[in-house]
């Protein structure tokens, strides 16, 4: 017979159940059948902690938990330092989307660091240099950049970047982003102490010979009048251009043709070589063309009225062999029949020359001299005609085999003959100017009369379209044909850029690059995979074109004498001009006299009159990316001191640059490189040459609208953070406040593209409510303040040491996620943890415990301390994302004057919490829980029950193979009636048949070899007025547990 058997049929076992009634308030107010009185003795939840509010708009609770917060942690916290560096945003526009993310992904992570006790260093900065600026102020003030001084353009756009700092700031201040906004604490790309940090930085890369200049092809937007480097491109895949086939003519006396090429061509008037090309524009710069000594080629005739001159009858066309069969499929290039004439090597090719393309419409003259045919592997078989225009001052590739063949000069040098206009070399032929336009020395090509039709004229435009004309009327036009292809845009502009040879400053990355990625071997990336986009980024690149043509940024102080048209920047000349800088200011290089800046070893007794006349200042300012790169240098003072640059517990200390790096993916091409390059570039001992400014680099994809789609004002579905935060005029723009906004970047999977929109915002604000709900009933249980009257752990029950189990979980996945940067799970677990742990399961077996036991009786003093404690926990878990809402819970338990909740370090909790036991025979209650709540839903439906409480359980255990369920159940008789949420609960010693009630729902469960007969009946007692539970005899008024509470 089962030990408990014992028992008589009626026994009732436990403490009354949870009272059914919601709270809604904080009043004692209670519906009850009886007399008021009653309601007085119960122990109701008050608080003043509101179910609705933004605490952030509490301008007392907002700056302890921002400024003041940032300014205690440094003067007060003695944890390690942790030192998160800040990629300025541009200072340009209000914040949008992206910005939002970005600053509080940062701070989540800031706060998360403050919160266990670490001195966190964090000084936001701005990027206020660059085109956009200049762009944005020539339109305000409505004129030309030619109608100011390059001195009113950058006293203008001073203002304005200084200006959209401001509004950028106070935005995100908003956003509740710890950090210290003062002048000192923030940094500007503008400021002069940053500027000459910048340079002397790019002093130690010129003194290591990294810097250069070197006329040559660079990436040139005209759209930004400017040289552009790789990272400041993007690429469109559905650019059209207007490619064109067109024909040169072989120039029959060649001295150096090949036996093959003369005996196939021997006796035959016109052999012309077919060419492709996208950019029909350059043509007046063709200087060679290209073939692939690998590939064969075919000699053919093609008999076609149209090619050639008039009384021509055929045509003899050269082409590589494997694009014949492509060739044949454009209507139009090669027409019936096509009689083969020969075939021969690419080497038989070489050291012909050919008839410049424009040559008819030259009398004589040097631009009409025979070109030479070349040998280079860029030339494919997949597509074009195998024969490649070579124009030099267009095309890296061109430029590059070119300048390996000796067939064009060049300098590279940091004081070599340079040119100090912008005209090209002198075996260089360029006719296209800044602007992107023809300029009058294409006349020299074309002729005087042809010239007049393109100077002036956008090659990218108008300019491409008289190329064309001509090309027609030349006769060497055999095919125009739109092609949509990938092309290089100017990333601020979105305007296509072109290649064009221009003087520029470059540093060489092929001597730091295996540098940097060794160092990058150190570095932990978030996502892991987003480290094979830097390093790829970074082999990928030879040299950066840090000179820009604009007039606002950091100068590249260089000196040009015209006497020798030489450029000079070496260690003796910025020596001199550093110490000018530093004692007039780095504006004074734009605005002082040259002579200031000659160093005394080139005065040469001189006067300043004299040297004025002689030499120049360069008018170049440094790539912005440069500018931002070199931002690490500001964290260099923060390891002067050891003392309070610990590191506890670090495999590698740092000795200079940051732990944290946070930004768009976008910046695996701009700051993360620049930075690197730099630190690397500037190293000046073998440790730190192969050292990266950072630890760990982490990546957010971009923010999407809700369907999915790239914000933009055409769609018209840019959601601004301001208007999540204040609201809007839109009927779906509510004001949600900063937390909310900040729960959104913490439940999104950033290291990918994500999406906001009124849905999620909806979603999250009901998160909000939620635990906002689980924290204002603990609050009201405390009764606003800290509970004192604690029980010991070995006092706590099952139900209450697994609270504490589950709580313990939540304190470790929430620090594991904190530590892996995994918000989302911090979020659910938390989320999961109030909503499933403490509303569905603890909160509802103990209302009736709360309001109704007595005040200090072992029952309520054991639930009080469990919640004091998750109250606690919770808050420092949810804190770092949600810092409004921690500080008001906080300031609800301790006072409005009390400290932030980040000045307590969040501990671990103790491992005795951890009750594996606990949780393996709660699981098991919960299971029979389930099949209860089945039974008592079916006797709602059936009219039978309205409230659980008008139900008793009557359980019968028929057979077990071990006694732990039996054990389990006597042991937690005081828990099942709270668990089943009904008013008695009966262990019977024979099968639940035997009890005939009115109605009845049964049902068996199996639980681990132990069979349970369950039977849902009416209540056998009355409805207590104070409780409200079916434990009251008929006769009395109250319940025996009421009775003795209320009498005490």
């Amino acid at each position: 017979m089962p030990r408990w058997s014992v028992f008589s049929t009626g026994l009732r076992l436990g403490c009354t159940q949870t009272c059914y009634r919601r709270w809604l308030s904080s009043s004692r107010t209670v519906l009850a059948e009886s007399s008021q009185r009653w309601g007085d003795t119960l122990h109701l939840p008050k608080t003043t902690f509101p179910l609705y509010n933004d605490p952030s708009k509490d301008s007392k609770l907002q700056h302890k938990t921002t400024e003041g917060l940032y300014r205690w942690q440094w003067d007060h916290a003695e944890g390690p330092l942790f030192v998160f560096h800040d990629g300025p945003p541009y200072a340009n526009g209000d914040l949008h989307m992206g910005h939002a993310l970005n600053k509080i992904l940062k701070d989540i992570i800031n706060r998360y660091h403050v919160s266990l006790g670490h001195r966190v260093n964090y000084v936001p900065g701005w990027d206020c240099h660059g085109l956009p600026i200049e762009n944005k102020v020539l339109k305000q003030l409505g004129v030309d950049v030619n109608q100011l001084t390059p001195s009113q353009i950058r006293g203008e756009a001073e203002k304005f970047a200084r200006s959209e700092v401001a509004s950028q700031m106070e935005q995100f201040r908003q956003l509740g982003i710890m950090a210290d906004w003062s002048p000192e604490t923030t940094y500007r790309t503008l400021d002069p102490d940053y500027e000459l940090r910048q340079l002397q930085i790019f002093k130690t890369m010129v003194e290591k010979g990294l810097i250069y200049r070197q006329h040559r092809p660079v990436h040139y937007s005209p759209s930004s009048r400017s040289a552009l480097a790789e990272a400041e491109l993007v690429y469109n895949d559905k650019h059209v251009s207007h490619s064109v086939y067109v024909s040169f003519q072989l120039d029959p006396t060649s001295p150096h043709m090949s036996d093959t090429l003369r005996t196939l061509t021997a006796g035959r008037e016109r052999v012309t070589l077919l060419v492709w090309t996208t950019t029909p524009w350059t043509l007046t710069a063709n200087m060679a063309i290209a073939v692939n000594p690998e590939m064969q080629y075919r000699l053919v005739s093609i008999k076609d009225s149209l090619a050639g001159p008039p009384d021509a009858s055929e045509s003899i066309v050269i082409y590589a062999a494997d694009r014949e069969d492509a060739l044949k499929e454009i209507p139009g290039l090669l027409t019936n029949p096509v009689v083969p004439l020969g075939e021969l090597d690419g080497t038989d090719l070489v050291g012909a020359t050919y008839r410049p393309i424009f040559a008819p419409r030259l009398a004589s003259s040097p631009s009409s001299a025979s070109l030479p045919i070349i040998a280079s592997s860029h030339v494919t078989r997949d597509s074009g005609t195998g024969l490649v225009h070579c124009a030099p001052a267009h095309g890296a590739e061109d430029y590059a085999v070119m300048q390996a063949l000796g067939l064009i000069r060049t300098s590279t040098s940091t004081e070599a003959t340079a040119s100090v206009s912008s005209a090209a070399g002198a075996d260089l032929v360029c006719h296209v100017n800044g602007l992107g336009q023809f300029t009058e020395d294409v006349a020299e090509v074309v002729g005087q009369e042809a010239a007049q039709r393109l100077v002036g004229k956008d090659v990218l435009d108008q300019g491409g379209r008289e190329i064309v004309a001509l090309l027609t009327e030349n006769g060497a036009l055999k095919k125009v044909q739109r092609f949509k292809h990938r092309y290089p845009y100017d990333w601020k502009t979105d305007k296509p850029v072109i290649v064009l040879a221009t003087s520029q400053w470059f540093a060489n990355l092929d001597n730091i690059k295996e540098d940097a990625i060794a160092a990058l071997q150190h570095v932990s990336f978030v996502p892991a995979i987003s480290r094979n986009r830097l390093e790829s980024f970074i082999r990928s690149r030879s040299e950066w074109c840090i000179s820009r043509q604009r007039v606002w940024g950091v100068p590249i102080p260089a000196l040009y004498h015209l006497p020798s048209n030489s450029a000079v920047l070496d260690s003796d000349s910025l020596a001199h001009i550093m110490s000018v800088l530093r004692e007039h200011g780095p504006r004074y290089w734009w605005d002082g006299p040259v002579s200031a800046f000659v160093p005394p070893s080139r005065r040469e007794g001189m006067s300043d009159a004299q040297l004025d006349e002689i030499w120049q200042k360069g008018t170049d300012t440094m790539d912005v990316w440069f500018d931002s790169g070199t931002s690490w240098s500001l964290l260099s003072e923060l390891y002067a001191d050891p003392v309070a640059s610990q590191q506890d517990g670090k495999v590698h200390k740092r000795t200079f640059g940051a732990d944290v790096c946070l930004e768009g993916s976008d910046q695996h091409r701009g700051w993360f490189q620049s930075q690197l390059l730099t630190a690397i570039g500037s190293a000046t001992d073998a440790e730190r040459a192969r050292a990266a400014p950072y630890s760990t680099l982490i990546t957010h994809g971009m923010v999407l609208d809700e369907t999915g789609k790239k914000m933009s004002k055409s769609l018209g579905n840019i959601v601004s953070p301001m208007t999540v935060i204040h609201g809007g005029k839109g009927k779906n723009e509510k004001a949600y406040g900063p937390d909310i906004l900040r729960l959104w970047a913490a439940t999104v999977e950033f290291g990918k593209d994500m999406s906001i929109g009124p849905t999620m915002l909806q979603q999250c604000a009901e998160t909000m409510r939620k635990i906002r709900n689980s924290s204002r009933f603990i609050l009201g249980s405390l009764g606003d303040r800290p509970y004192a009257n604690k029980v010991e752990h070995a006092d706590l029950g099952l139900a209450e040491r697994y609270v504490l189990h589950r709580l313990h979980r939540l304190d470790q996945v929430a620090r594991a996620g904190y530590e892996a940067y995994n918000f989302p799970q911090v979020i659910n677990e938390l989320s999961y943890f109030a909503n499933i742990t403490l509303s569905s399961f603890y909160f509802d077996i103990n209302k009736d415990c709360l309001y109704a036991e007595r005040e200090n009786g072992i029952e309520r003093r054991r639930v009080l301390t469990v919640l004091d404690q998750v109250l606690t926990t919770m808050t420092k878990v949810l804190a770092p994302v949600l810092p409004h809402l921690a500080e008001e819970i906080h300031a609800t338990l301790h006072g409005p004057d009390a400290p932030s909740v980040f000045t307590t370090p969040w501990t671990p909790l103790p491992d005795e919490f951890v009750d594996s036991k606990a949780e393996e025979e709660m699981d098991k209650l919960l299971r029979i829980r389930s099949k209860v709540f089945v039974l008592l839903e079916q006797a709602r439906k059936d009219g039978n029950v309205k409230s659980s409480l008008s139900a008793d359980v009557a359980m019968n255990i028929s057979s077990a193979t071990t006694s732990d369920i039996i054990d389990l159940l006597g042991r937690e008789e005081n828990t099942l009636k709270a668990l089943f949420g009904v008013s008695g609960v009966s262990l019977c010693e024979r099968t639940v048949n035997e009890v005939a009630p009115t109605w009845q729902y049964k049902e068996t469960m199996e639980l681990d070899g132990t069979e349970i007969e369950l039977a849902v009946r009416p209540a056998a007692l009355q409805k207590c007025p104070r409780c409200w539970t079916y434990t009251r005899h008929e006769h009395d008024e109250l319940c025996k547990r009421c009775t003795d509470v209320v009498r005490r």
